[in-house]
């Protein structure tokens, strides 16, 4: 039976991915105490990555935008997992480090980043209100637009 945030995200029109596995020699998530760490997420649709390239060059920022939105679900997927298929256990989202793939002239990388955050919130309400880093990098895994990484506290 799906709980009350599985409940609101498909009222939100929301798709939840299923959780990607890693790629490399990583685990996509490791929980001490009550925080769960999840690895950085990469805007994965149907096993691709859905935004290639430079963000202002190649992508445009509102690409970005749902770029990061689309990590974020991804993460969500994972602390679903991390949680047991659970996401009520969710009772915080604590932070988010965003990278925005860009070229030294774009400084827009918390417009882009917002995108998750600004998900976080929908999804958890003001569980969802986090602290964050926005940073710009000059690539990213598999050409990438955003990566997104995440801390939240489960019960």
């Amino acid at each position: 039976m799906a709980g009350k945030i599985d409940a609101h995200i498909k009222s939100l029109g929301l798709n939840l991915p299923a959780a990607s596995v890693p790629v490399a020699n990583y685990v996509p998530f490791v929980r001490s105490g009550n925080l769960v760490f999840v690895s950085g997420q990469l805007p994965l649709q149907d096993g691709a990555v859905k935004y290639v390239g430079l963000v202002g060059a190649d992508v445009t920022p509102e690409d970005a935008y749902e770029a990061a939105k689309l990590c974020g679900l991804n993460l969500i997927a994972q602390a679903k997992a991390a949680c047991g298929g659970d996401l009520d256990r969710v009772t915080r989202v604590v932070k988010l480090t965003g990278f925005v793939a860009a070229g030294p002239q774009f400084t827009d990388q918390p417009k882009v980043v917002n995108g998750a955050s600004d998900l976080m919130v929908q999804v958890f309400g003001d569980a969802g209100r986090h602290c964050r880093a926005a940073v710009g990098a000059p690539s990213l895994p598999r050409g990438a637009a955003v990566e997104i990484e995440a801390v939240f506290e489960v019960s």
